[in-house]
């Protein structure tokens, strides 16, 4: 059912809240390495061959030649993916954190070591290497066919596990103007951040379009980075959200913004119930006949229709008629996507509609 807890009218938000600068953004970075030290919970070579094949790669580049043929029964290896994100601005030298996952069938990643793993961007260049000693959040035994696990052992981190080698050009700004692109598209909210900047430094701001603001800034690099400290932490107030309701289908959440409104309607809900029993009959021979005992199923289907009797729907033009109108129903959430769905298409829901 619907929370009575609703939305407080908006508050001033910072522009770095609503906002983001052009051209600063993170980059990902990903890598295929190979994980040590475990205590027998590794990939089972016979079904991750890729595991046996890069181990073997690593040992002919540290100079160690196996014979031809030579069976690798590895219990303590394991091949996993290596993700991390290179932060705006990074610089050779600086540690960044990474997540490592098992890519093989190994049972446990806790207690290992990764080995030395070049991490990539999309244009193939290699921008980080990461090694270290994994933090497993997790634990798990096992003993008599029993196994007991606690949290995720297929994945951990290593904070600062990689170090930067090659830097990402960011461009801060083209020339004299630097862009800062609002998280939603809306023009209300472009408006006043550039009134909110013109505020400060007048005639700077210009809106391009309901996403995209323009600001003249210094060309001197200290003072624009103090210029773009001062306006990110600029209030604004944001204008009120397009009417939406969000609808997961798969678990029958409902979530609505403060601005939903609802107009008058009749609903009628009721729930169909099938229910299909297999209960089993065993037939027993008469003594000295000879016979076998024989089991059948008998099947048992019952069909269920509750009643469901045509209610009035008050509309509301505030979020809590509009809870207090639906919760009136008494219907159940899954019942109530498909009421929220019947009432969009006859119009009497202002919302948009949105599934997920």
């Amino acid at each position: 059912m619907l929370s009575g807890i609703f939305a407080a009218p908006a508050a001033a938000e910072r522009i770095k809240d609503l906002a983001s600068i052009a051209g600063v953004r993170d980059n990902q970075l990903v890598g295929y390495g190979i994980v040590v030290g475990l205590d027998g919970s590794g990939d089972q070579t016979t079904q991750t061959p890729f595991t046996v094949q890069s181990i073997i790669s690593m040992l002919g580049n540290m100079g160690v030649t196996l014979p031809a043929g030579t069976s690798l029964q590895l219990k303590n290896v394991a091949a996993v993916m290596v993700t991390a994100t290179l932060p705006p601005f990074a610089r050779p030298g600086q540690a960044i954190d990474i997540t490592v996952s098992s890519m093989g069938n190994a049972k446990s990643l806790r207690g290992g070591t990764l080995v030395m793993t070049p991490l990539k961007g999309a244009d193939g260049q290699v921008y980080a290497l990461a090694q270290g000693n994994m933090v497993v959040g997790g634990a798990g035994g096992q003993a008599g066919g029993a196994a007991q696990t606690i949290n995720h052992l297929s994945a951990g981190r290593i904070p600062g596990g990689a170090t930067v080698e090659r830097a990402v050009p960011a461009m801060l700004g083209q020339g004299e103007y630097v862009f800062f692109e609002l998280n939603d598209t809306d023009f209300g909210t472009a408006r006043r951040v550039v009134d909110a900047i013109n505020m400060v430094a007048p005639g700077s701001a210009e809106a391009i379009n309901g996403r995209s603001i323009q600001v003249r800034a210094p060309l001197d690099v200290n003072t624009r980075v103090a210029f773009l400290g001062r306006i990110e932490n600029l209030d604004v107030t944001p204008v009120q959200q397009a009417a939406k309701v969000i609808v997961n289908s798969r678990t029958g959440s409902v979530v609505m913004n403060q601005t939903v409104a609802l107009q008058n309607c009749a609903v009628a809900h009721g729930n169909l119930t099938v229910t299909v029993n297999a209960q089993p009959q065993v037939s027993q021979p008469e003594p000295l006949s000879r016979g076998r005992t024989v089991v059948t199923q008998s099947g048992l289907v019952n069909i269920d229709q509750e009643g469901g009797a045509l209610m009035n729907v008050r509309g509301g033009t505030s979020l809590a008629d509009v809870v207090k109108a639906l919760n009136a129903l008494g219907a159940k959430p899954m019942d109530l996507v498909s009421i929220l769905q019947a009432m969009k298409s006859a119009g009497a829901l202002r919302a948009e509609l949105e599934i997920i």
